[in-house]
């Protein structure tokens, strides 16, 4: 496969695309994918129910596959992020005085189901990140003999900080703390590996990096780890016996399905599929070196214009989400320019965030910061 990809986006020629860190533009076979699910919904219904189910079991090799995963019976398929990290939150029993390690950076999503458990006398530390010399080692700092959970964000949304996944797995594997990550910033975007992390649970949406539709996410939870979590949820789809809806008997699946309490998400899960299937035709060592290779662009042209100041930590690994400020007090000036002149970004962690994906050209970039030029010449 070349590096045009102008045959799997169709974007409109005036959008500049720079928000995958939000929400991203499906590939076109995604919405092939979709229109011949809705055709098929139109002019037969269900009939062919038996295939959508593969597609199901498709999408689930998929993640397992993205993810290294040790089994497809690892991964469940949730409504979103919060919903798989509430699964963690409240299908593990905790005690008065249990304490929770995780950044001060973090988004809502892996912030507000650990909060909630305060009333359970569980406490949540949250390690100051910024400006850290190591923010690994900081976040290792802070595990006690009462620390039950590690949970973070393989990236950070609003700075772009990427933690030691492999160390922060190895420091909670030798102190017996449980592992939690959340990956909406990073799978779709970088090489990602379960196994190496020594991770218990994972979890994503597909809106982001995997370019899929919203409302369809991943869970993984390690085959040593499913016992520890009781369950919140129950329906007909997460029980052993799939499909036998006469017995009076049943029993909790024994696979991470039984997270899945009721009818998935079809629509989804046929857009899903499509998207990871153009991510996996190129291979993710591809993709994230041109995710790199993007960021590190968006960071040259940061560094170039004098009335912009770099926020985010060049990391590394590599970045995917690049933030920068205004030196002058005209941030909000500049967010309003770019979005009325066609560029789609974000502000974020005090400045205006770009997320540029695989398939961004490098004249897109240039595009946007050609505006940013013309702004500060106003």
């Amino acid at each position: 496969m070349s590096n045009d990809f102008s045959s799997e986006f169709n974007l409109d020629d005036d959008v500049m695309y720079l928000n995958h860190a939000a929400v991203a533009p499906w590939p076109v076979r995604a919405e092939q994918a979709v229109n011949a699910f809705c055709r098929e919904n139109v002019t037969i219904g269900s009939k062919k129910y038996a295939n959508w189910l593969k597609v199901e079991s498709r999408l689930k090799s998929q993640l397992a596959e993205l993810i290294h995963a040790s089994s497809v019976d690892e991964i469940a398929l949730v409504k979103n992020t919060s919903e798989a990290l509430s699964f963690v939150a409240y299908g593990l029993s905790w005690s008065a005085g249990d304490n929770i390690v995780t950044s001060d950076e973090e988004f809502p999503s892996n912030m507000i189901p650990w909060e909630s458990l305060a009333e359970q006398g569980v406490t949540v530390k949250k390690t100051p990140l910024k400006n850290a010399s190591d923010p690994t080692a900081k976040l290792i700092e802070q595990i006690d003999v009462n620390t039950r959970l590690l949970t973070i964000s393989s990236v950070q949304y609003a700075s772009g900080l990427r933690v030691d996944l492999e160390r922060l797995g190895e420091a909670c594997q030798q102190k017996g703390v449980l592992f939690c990550i959340d990956a909406i910033q990073s799978v779709g975007a970088f090489e990602v590996d379960v196994q190496r992390y020594q991770a218990d649970f994972m979890m994503a949406d597909g809106h982001k990096w995997l370019l899929g539709p919203e409302g369809l996410g991943f869970f993984y939870c390690r085959k040593q780890t499913i016992d520890k979590l009781k369950l919140t949820q129950f329906g007909w789809h997460m029980v052993e016996d799939m499909g036998n809806y006469d017995t009076p008997l049943w029993e909790t699946a024994a696979s991470a399905r039984r997270f899945e309490c009721g009818s998935p998400n079809m629509l989804s899960i046929h857009a899903l599929s499509a998207s990871i299937s153009l991510l996996l035709e190129i291979g993710m060592p591809r993709v994230e070196k041109n995710v790199i290779s993007r960021a590190d662009y968006i960071i040259n042209k940061v560094q170039q214009q004098p009335q912009l100041k770099l926020l985010t930590q060049a990391e590394p690994d590599g970045n995917n989400i690049v933030v920068f400020n205004t030196l002058e007090a005209k941030l909000d000036e500049l967010f309003s320019y770019l979005t009325e002149h066609g560029v789609v970004c974000a502000k974020r962690g005090g400045g205006i965030r770009f997320s540029a994906h695989f398939y961004t050209p490098n004249a897109v970039i240039d595009r946007a910061f050609a505006l940013i030029d013309r702004f500060f010449e106003l």
